[in-house]
């Protein structure tokens, strides 16, 4: 009689089942590395976000803080219509910029010279891309929200973002 060689169907099965068990233990923790990551690149976006008005305001001071994305990001020629102090990508032409799994948005008064702004970042899919909700003031202090997307909607007001009873500072 001769001995086959190579592995059972049963062999196989137990194997597989294995590999299966340890990808159901991998992956929750990808996922919730990967939202992580995601905020924190949003928090760092909008300090960028913060340290970009504080150098547009410095070098256009009749103008103001910016009042869109796309006045911060790159152009032709870097005037006060673009900065070229932003990347192209959170520097977008129409609001909201998304970038890295969060939608980036940017509100100010309408006068001239703009005097404050309201820079926010809200995940693009919640629980998927992320779970907090950012924003940041002329303060330059970063707050976050952990509320439903929904509930941020969009672009944050001033006053909105300074509310306590809503947003608290980043640690």
């Amino acid at each position: 009689m001769t001995k086959s060689k190579g592995f059972s169907l049963i062999e196989l099965l137990i194997v597989v089942a294995i590999i299966l068990i340890i990808a159901a233990i991998a992956i929750p923790n990808l996922l919730r590395a990967r939202i992580a990551a995601n905020q924190a690149a949003a928090v760092s976006t909008i300090r960028n976000i913060n340290n970009s008005e504080a150098a547009y305001i410095s070098q256009y001071p009749s103008t103001g803080f910016a009042d869109t994305l796309v006045k911060l990001g790159p152009g032709p020629t870097c005037d006060a219509t673009h900065a070229c102090l932003v990347d192209s990508v959170v520097g977008c032409a129409a609001q909201p910029c998304v970038k890295g799994g969060y939608k980036y948005y940017l509100a100010s008064t309408a006068a001239t010279p703009i005097g404050d702004y309201a820079s926010s970042a809200t995940p693009v899919s919640w629980g998927g891309t992320g779970l907090e909700n950012y924003c940041s003031t002329d303060d330059a202090v970063i707050r976050m929200q952990i509320a439903a997307a929904g509930q941020l909607g969009g672009a944050v007001t001033r006053t909105a973002c300074a509310d306590a009873t809503q947003y608290s500072p980043v640690q």
